[in-house]
């Protein structure tokens, strides 16, 4: 797993093997990153990674700067992975919490400037999950960018907050506002 861009730049991290989640491909981090410059600025922002699994993402938000970055991951040996890397990297601002996204979204009361969920391709909660998002309160910041990953098998685009579709090899992310 390596970090993109930003100040930690080409920091490598070995995710265990025994791991079932696998961190979103260099390629389409890459690529959904340089689409999502374009609509907002990472530097002193506060981010949000739902099943945050290795970390990848997290890792990447704290690199280009953002001033907060939350990670909620319910493995627990992903998450003692993840707040490894996070200790290793000295990342201040970075706030790696074990739970459940779902009872994490129900009792949040902070707002963010962008929000990443990568759930398993397989949870039944998938199709409704930007639903559920939304219905958070206002955990989305007016302005504020949610993206869903998400397989091949889910469609978007009628989504009412619905903004933009990118697919990189079998990932997919629809993008909210």
């Amino acid at each position: 797993m390596r970090i993109i861009t930003g100040k930690y730049k080409g920091r490598r991290f070995e995710v265990p093997r025994s791991f079932k989640a696998r961190p979103t491909t260099d390629f389409a981090k890459e690529n959904i990153f340089n689409v999502l410059a374009g609509y907002i600025d990472f530097d002193g922002c506060t981010a949000l990674d739902l099943f945050s699994g290795t970390g990848s993402i997290t890792l990447e938000l704290a690199s280009r700067g953002c001033q907060q970055v939350v990670s909620v991951e319910a493995d627990r040996d992903h998450h003692r992975f993840i707040s490894d890397c996070v200790k290793k990297l000295q990342a201040p601002g970075v706030l790696p919490l074990r739970g459940d996204v779902f009872r994490f979204l129900k009792g949040c009361h902070q707002q963010f400037d962008f929000i990443f969920a990568d759930p398993p391709y397989a949870l039944k909660e998938l199709p409704t999950l930007p639903d559920i998002v939304f219905e958070s309160g206002e955990i989305l910041k007016e302005g504020g960018i949610f993206v869903l990953e998400h397989g091949k098998d889910h469609d978007f685009a009628q989504h009412p907050r619905f903004f933009d579709h990118r697919q990189y090899g079998s990932v997919n992310f629809s993008l909210f506002h």
